[in-house]
């Protein structure tokens, strides 16, 4: 998952057509097994249940739509790291629609993390030093995304308990392909006239991050609770940093490294409560 950030960067074009060929060719080789081994499964899908799938579909959507564009913006180290603040966000939405406890660790967590995250984005524009045009705004919209991020593991913590993976993953990318496609078409661009480098990062995109990304997710989410699933993707912003260095060149500042450091350490206690 680590690599979704580099491959964004390297793409030239529009955010919202990255992340509508990300889910439409993720989708894809999902729907003839789909058809072919869960045909049955579709018919139990409750009209409820196809409610809440429908909005993890947009929130998923909006997070790839806020996050793809928010790295163009900001550092690769301060947008992965801040859409990976959605354990969170998770913690306080698991606590107020799924009623699953919330401690004085998490609590404290919650603190720690929405401290670094302005370190991460003030530090660096009251030092002077800035890496992306418009870092505040591209931290901004990787927080927009951690927030659409909660409501998709939400969603599917929830439904993964009655609906079998494949059938759910295929309900949910289906409508966020709608729903980015309909993003693409009023902001009126192109989706076909790409040269073949950007099908190739389109694709990478969608079996990498995608399929052996937020499927694997999707899966776990039958078996352990939502803020445990969301600890593992810790592991994405340090990735992806690292990556960057090598990759792009891209040096995080001391205040990006620090408040990165902190906001992790929040998600750690936010996620990883034991009382």
């Amino acid at each position: 998952m680590s690599a979704g950030a580099i491959l964004v960067r390297w793409s030239e074009a529009p955010s919202s057509v990255a992340a509508f060929y990300r889910v439409l060719f993720t989708t894809l080789p999902l729907l003839p097994i789909a058809i072919w081994r869960y045909r049955d499964h579709f018919a139990r899908i409750t009209p409820r249940d196809l409610v809440f799938a429908t909005l993890a579909g947009i929130a998923l959507a909006l997070h790839f739509a806020t996050w793809f564009e928010s790295l163009e913006w900001t550092s690769v180290a301060a947008s992965t790291t801040l859409v990976q603040a959605q354990p969170v966000f998770v913690a306080a939405g698991a606590w107020l629609f799924l009623r699953e406890r919330v401690t004085q660790r998490m609590v404290l967590g919650i603190v720690v993390a929405i401290a670094g995250m302005a370190a991460m984005s003030l530090g660096d524009l009251l030092g002077g030093i800035l890496v992306g045009p418009r870092p505040l705004y591209g931290n901004s919209l990787a927080l927009i995304g951690a927030v659409m991020a909660a409501g998709y593991v939400l969603a599917g913590r929830s439904l993964r308990q009655r609906v079998a993976l494949v059938p759910y993953v295929v309900v949910v990318y289906s409508v966020c392909t709608v729903t980015l496609f309909a993003l693409v078409t009023v902001e009126g661009h192109s989706l076909v006239d790409y040269p073949a480098r950007e099908w190739v990062i389109f694709v990478g995109l969608a079996v990498g991050p995608g399929l052996f990304g937020h499927t694997v997710i999707n899966w776990v989410l039958a078996h352990l609770e939502s803020s445990v699933v969301s600890v593992s993707l810790l592991g994405e912003p340090v990735g992806a940093t690292i990556l960057a260095l090598v990759l792009l060149n891209e040096v995080p500042t001391a205040y990006t490294m620090l408040g990165g450091i902190v906001v992790l350490v929040g998600i750690y206690l936010t996620s990883t409560d034991s009382d």
